[in-house]
């Protein structure tokens, strides 16, 4: 049914959804009260990995019930392709020292762990007060290095997911769920 709506309105190449609005939510919240918790009266900095994350992060934010800053920065391994490159490239950078915070990188998917574990190394170089990652989808089967998040909301199997800020050739970003695209 959800394909079929999709197709008429020109979204072909969507095969199935995994998560629905309402489930990304749920955990979305439950997140939220646990940075809440975790960081309640500390400088707390929530920094978005550009593009893919932009999504994540807002709804990320809005359910923290402290007071947080947010950052940029943005870094590729795929280009235009739908495979790691494996070479990380650092296209933007955060704007700020980030020694007095508490920095949390909110991720939409670790895959092969390349692109956060360069982030993470430039970031801890930077000597943040702590740093954690928390990521929407992680799909361990894939992993290349030795990578893990503080706090994965779902764990995926090895498919090509779009939807709710992640893309395929930057199409269906703005779906509100997730999905199994066909390839």
């Amino acid at each position: 049914m959800i394909t079929e709506t999709l197709n008429n309105f020109g979204y072909s190449g969507i095969k199935r959804e995994l998560f629905s609005a309402a489930e990304i939510k749920e955990k979305i919240d439950i997140a939220g009260r646990k940075l809440s918790q975790d960081f309640r009266g500390k400088p707390l900095l929530l920094i978005s990995v550009l593009k893919g994350s932009f999504v994540f992060l807002a709804d990320l934010c809005r359910a923290v019930e402290i007071p947080c800053e947010i950052g940029f920065m943005s870094a590729s391994s795929y280009g235009n392709s739908t495979v790691s490159s494996g070479n990380v490239k650092i296209t933007l950078d955060l704007d700020r020292d980030i020694s007095k915070y508490h920095v949390v990188i909110a991720e939409d998917i670790i895959d092969t762990g390349r692109t956060l574990a360069s982030i993470c190394e430039l970031l801890r170089e930077r000597h943040p007060l702590s740093l954690s990652v928390y990521t929407l989808l992680d799909k361990p089967s894939r992993r290349e290095v030795d990578f893990s998040a503080d706090y994965s909301l779902f764990t995926v199997p090895d498919l090509f997911v779009v939807g709710y800020g992640l893309d395929c050739g930057e199409k269906f970003r703005n779906l509100p769920y997730i999905a199994e695209a066909e390839l």
